[in-house]
């Protein structure tokens, strides 16, 4: 029973030794690489329009076999069409009209929809802020070293500063709100618009 054990302690001394012996080896080989590497840097191919092929030429439809010879009067028709178009960047009214979005029901909706979610991450900073001034305060009174109670004392008046500032922002915030509506009724927005 004891050859028997002495055998199989052996095999397994000896597998550890070969398993080390082939690590090593394999960490040989890594490092043999990153020299290499490091020794023979390769050069990056930086690709230009020159190695890029010319995009074909578009062919012309197969149905559009007809003369495109404009006459004078077709182009005259379409001088006098273009000077009326609203789209002329020249003409100012149409550049106004073409800088302001169209007033429909998801404009009003998208404004009211930021000025609601501005209000309520406010809101949410608000109450968060209370809380940490809650925790704040309890901490204060629970400290019996004078220096931690004023590291205390002095974020607890920098969260109440910060907490009056969110409270404007709130107030701020339904004004804007409201301002929208009153804006949305003078304009004749329907009430449906605005939820």
């Amino acid at each position: 029973m004891r050859a028997h054990h002495f055998t199989v302690v052996t095999a397994a001394a000896f597998l550890v030794t070969a398993m080390t012996a082939q690590v090593q080896s394999l960490a040989d080989v890594a490092r043999k690489e990153e020299e290499r590497r490091k020794a023979k840097p390769e050069k990056a191919k930086v690709y230009t329009n020159k190695d890029l092929y010319a995009a074909p030429a578009p062919s012309t439809p197969a149905g559009d076999t007809k003369d495109t010879k404009e006459t004078k009067d077709t182009k005259d028709a379409k001088d006098a069409k273009d000077a009326k178009d609203p789209k002329d960047p020249k003409d100012p009214k149409a550049a106004a009209d073409a800088k302001e979005p169209a007033k429909d029901k998801a404009y009003w909706s998208g404004r009211l929809k930021k000025l609601q979610d501005q209000l309520d991450q406010n809101q949410t900073l608000v109450d968060a802020m209370q809380t940490r001034i809650n925790a704040l305060s309890t901490d204060f009174v629970n400290r019996d070293d004078p220096a931690q109670r004023s590291v205390i004392e002095r974020d607890r008046q920098r969260a109440l500063s910060e907490l009056t500032r969110l409270k404007q922002a709130v107030v701020d915030g339904k004004k804007a709100v409201a301002d929208l509506e009153e804006e949305a009724r003078r304009a004749g927005v329907p009430p449906g618009w605005l939820r």
